[in-house]
């Protein structure tokens, strides 16, 4: 089984390389399921319905989501009802949508995908995400044993932590939400496929995505 697995989609351009690329990646490299995190499809922060479709279209099968999943009210008519849309697992169970899908590849393969919000440095209270994803994994490896993982979070250590939590018991576990790929991608010892972050789909003119000039003056 053969994934494509995309980092954070920031904003138009983030749109644009997507709708260009990933039609072509899955047809030359012959990817059976393509994931990305769109939390950052919409302006920078956020997912509408109509920028979901743009990315079906383009070839994504799964969006997973982060810390700003709600930026835009407009989430609220999609996030429970599309069953390709996964947030993360450690917000409250009263809060919509689904925190662990399965879905199938056109050879009819299910894989697992599901995904946590870290804790060090965020600016909310988030659960535990050992607790969640500990939860999230038993629930879909009674479904199949090929399960990806995104951990949306602003520390290395803590998605390492993850990683070596996750290793044997998942097929692969991404990092995502710091924007800047990593160069550890390994195979833990027990068969986990990891990387600390997988970078982001956007401006590369500019600072994590946003407009250096603004971003060098916030700072």
């Amino acid at each position: 089984m053969r994934l494509l697995i995309i980092g954070d989609i920031v904003g138009e351009p983030g749109r644009r390389a997507v709708t260009q690329i990933v039609p072509r990646l899955k047809r030359d490299e012959k990817i059976d399921l393509a994931i990305g995190n769109a939390e950052n499809v919409t302006n920078g922060g956020g997912l509408i319905p109509r920028h979901a479709q743009e990315l079906y279209h383009a070839g994504l099968d799964v969006l997973t989501m982060g810390d700003h999943i709600w930026d835009k009210k407009e989430i609220y008519q999609i996030v429970s009802s599309d069953p390709r849309i996964v947030r993360p697992a450690n917000y409250p169970k009263s809060v919509p949508g689904q925190w662990a899908i399965v879905v199938k590849t056109p050879a009819g393969e299910k894989v697992g995908v599901t995904g946590v919000l870290g804790r060090v440095f965020m600016k909310q209270p988030y659960d535990s995400p050992f607790v969640a994803i500990k939860e999230a994994v038993d629930q879909l490896r009674k479904e199949t044993p090929v399960i990806v993982v995104d951990v949306h979070a602003e520390t290395t250590s803590e998605k390492v932590a993850l990683g070596w939590y996750l290793d044997g018991q998942v097929s692969v576990v991404f990092g995502t939400h710091t924007h800047i790929q990593t160069a550890d991608e390994r195979i833990l010892p027990l068969g986990t496929s990891y990387i600390t972050d997988v970078g982001m789909v956007g401006p590369y003119d500019s600072v994590i995505g946003r407009k250096k000039e603004q971003v060098l003056e916030t700072f």
